[in-house]
């Protein structure tokens, strides 16, 4: 759980696919598109609430106007006027709205003036009142759901806070003892090297009294909380494996509030997410998977919506008669079926399915990204969404009706510039066993005769997708008259279970080649990309296959693997999850010959055929590919002769999170594809292999 801004953030959401954006003075762009300076005015919706009767929206908007990290403020709109008022003042943030069962009040974590913690306000957004403040944890605890919840009578509010787990003051002692295995903190953390060793636990608050008590104790975590219609107990998910931070293992709870007993629900070898009560309180629904392998990180196995009653009897996999990976369900106010997000050819849309088996309806199915939603009782739908031209509104749609777009935030912003159009086509894989899908993204200012370079731009995972989504990055190359190509190579997800498992065993294999093969056919089929002109690039597994792809083509005229992976054993050890090998290749490396087949597929063991000039950029406390990765393969390429920078930001976890940060990344890119590539029209071809 990432408590005040890093919590924030994450329920506001944050739709730009930029996690690697770039520095230099904004070179003369071929058209008015978007500059790399943009970022810090540009602005999206993340989470948004109907509150019960259906007259406000609560909803966030990401900011990134200030220095350091973006941060959320938090909105009310009137749905009838559809006019606007913060919480708070300016300065305030705020962020996960949560609406009192007579939607008199909603609650928000956020910072009010000189406090932190958890707030209530009236339905308008006036009178905020400070609750309790609250403690986080920088602990990897990924897939966690609701931190506060309300009780049945509006009366008290349990949410989730920390206290020291019994690792914490030898771990911070000097010297430091680490016992535990999970030692190291949470993949974007960025600010410190070490697990802070708290646990998470449910506590209740008085809304009137603001009087809070603890409710649960021990060295274990309690999150992801739901307060039962009865009001007698409180869900939870944890995991209480012996072996905790070896094994990735949620199980569902309840907890009685009269007398803090707890009794278990599942018992299972695989995952449950995000648990919540039916309306009635007779069922439970959550996401989970079927296999007994997954770890903190991703999964190769697609989450699916699962149902079954309120004593843990009679689960059923509903959602398996979508096979794509789905999001966080909710039930529609009745019960009477759940709503949930699947990823579909790299878009997001949102899906509502009747839990008696009927057939699954798609709510929303445009092409871009559902973010944040709620379900009022009419029906009616609130929700962010981001399509191909824009970062994510906010949007309403009532029953069968037509969606409607509730704001605007970047159009002053937007006036007078072009986005870029992306467009997406198939080809099929080396081996003849897939149709790959890939977007690109087309530069401003072609013409007739024009040739522009292309950037590929690999996305991480490997289990996850690129589409037509807006793209801030794409669009500051666009407008600098360079395509981007996108390609959702196997191990992808949004392409069904066999896709997503088609790279087990076979890293930096034919999921590679699917890139390559992605660009040979964009060079075919588009003539107007400049052959001589290509870039590769990609974040964490992107950045992975990066370094891999030096390795094996010449065909690029830079590179710049961020957050990348260089040698597969090494890594295995060093980041802080621990079962993502032994997912991704049935067996721990250690056993068998995995070691050898590791470094075999390591892009350091293959230095020596690396020629492209790259630019290495990794965060300094990544913990997720630890910067060590970009340590070793700087020096290997250095060994070789192969010209290479490593850029190292500070105070960044996996991913940049600071505005100045991803400007300066942006710009440094541009600059290193500009210093390059060879000048447009010159002769000489070298790059046959497309």
């Amino acid at each position: 759980m990432r408590l005040s801004l890093q919590l924030v953030l994450r329920r506001v959401g944050f739709w730009l696919s930029c996690t690697a954006a770039l520095f230099a003075p904004a070179p003369l762009c071929v058209a008015q598109g978007l500059a790399s300076s943009d970022l810090s005015r540009l602005r999206s919706v993340g989470s948004a609430e109907l509150s019960p009767d259906g007259k406000h929206i609560a909803y966030t908007v990401t900011m990134r106007d200030r220095p350091g990290r973006p941060y959320g403020q938090l909105w009310i709109m009137d749905a009838t006027t559809e006019k606007s008022v913060r919480v708070g003042g300016e300065k305030d943030s705020g962020g996960g709205p949560l609406w009192s069962p007579d939607g008199k009040l909603f609650a928000f974590q956020g910072r009010q003036g000189e406090k932190g913690g958890l707030f209530a306000a009236r339905s308008d957004g006036s009178e905020v009142t400070f609750l309790t403040s609250l403690n986080g944890t920088n602990s990897p605890l990924p897939g966690a759901g609701k931190d506060f919840t309300w009780s049945p009578d509006g009366k008290q509010i349990a949410f989730i806070s920390s206290t020291p787990g019994a690792e914490a003051a030898e771990a911070s002692g000097d010297p430091m003892v680490i016992t535990r295995y999970l030692y190291k903190p949470d993949a974007g953390e960025g600010m410190t090297r070490f697990n802070d060793n708290q646990r998470l636990h449910i506590f209740v608050v008085d809304v009137a009294t603001k009087q809070a008590r603890q409710l649960t104790q021990g060295n274990t975590d309690e999150h992801s909380i739901d307060w039962s219609p009865d009001g007698k107990e409180i869900l939870f998910a944890s995991n209480r494996e012996p072996n905790q931070d070896e094994f990735f293992n949620y199980d569902i709870f309840a907890l009685k509030v009269a007398d803090n007993s707890i009794r278990r629900l599942t018992a299972t070898e695989y995952n449950e997410y995000e648990p919540l009560w039916s309306p009635d309180g007779k069922r439970i629904v959550f996401r989970g998977t079927r296999r007994g392998l997954t770890d903190r990180e991703t999964t190769m196995e697609d989450t699916h919506v699962w149902l079954m009653n309120a004593d843990g009897s009679d689960r059923r996999e509903i959602g398996a008669v979508l096979d794509n990976r789905q999001g966080v369900p909710r039930w529609a106010p009745d019960g009477s079926a759940v709503y949930f997000t699947i990823q579909e050819r790299g878009s997001n849309h949102l899906v509502r399915l009747p839990i008696s088996g009927g057939k699954p309806e798609y709510v929303v199915k445009d092409s871009g990204g559902v973010g944040g939603w709620s379900v009022g009782k009419d029906g009616t739908v609130a929700y962010g969404f981001a399509s191909p031209k824009d970062a994510a509104e906010l949007y309403l749609k009532g029953g069968s009706g037509a969606s409607r777009k509730l704001t605007d935030l970047n159009a002053q912003l937007f006036a007078g510039r072009q986005i870029s159009e992306v467009e997406a086509f198939t080809f099929v894989s080396n081996d003849n066993k897939f149709e790959v899908e890939a977007f690109l993204t087309k530069p401003l200012g072609m013409t007739t005769t024009s040739k522009h370079p292309l950037i590929v731009n690999i996305h991480g995972g490997p289990h996850g997708q690129n589409g037509p989504i807006f793209n801030f990055k794409n669009q500051v190359y666009a407008a600098h008259g360079w395509a981007t190509l996108n390609v959702n190579y196997r191990g992808s997800t949004g392409y069904g279970q066999k896709f997503a498992d088609a790279v087990f065993a076979d890293q930096n294999g034919n999921e590679g080649q699917d890139v390559l093969y992605g660009v040979s056919a964009a060079v075919r089929r588009y003539l107007w990309i400049d052959r001589e002109r290509l870039g590769i690039e990609g974040v964490s597994y992107g950045g992975q296959l990066t370094d891999w792809l030096i390795t094996q083509t010449n065909e690029f005229k830079a590179a710049i693997p961020i957050a990348g992976i260089a040698n597969l054993v090494s890594y295995n050890y060093l980041t802080y999850y621990n079962q993502y090998e032994e997912m991704e290749f049935g067996q721990f490396l250690h056993q068998g010959n995995l070691m050898d087949v590791a470094w075999e597929r390591s892009a350091l063991k293959h230095v020596a055929a690396a020629h492209t000039p790259t630019m290495l950029m990794h965060g300094e406390n990544d913990n997720d590919v630890p910067i060590a990765e970009a340590e070793q393969f700087f020096i290997a390429l250095k060994d070789v002769g192969t010209e290479a920078i490593f850029v190292r930001y500070p105070r960044e976890g996996h991913g940049l999170s600071e505005v100045k940060h991803n400007i300066d990344s942006i710009d440094r890119c541009i600059a290193w594809y500009e210093k390059h590539f060879p000048k447009p029209g010159a002769e000489g071809v070298t790059n046959v292999q497309p």
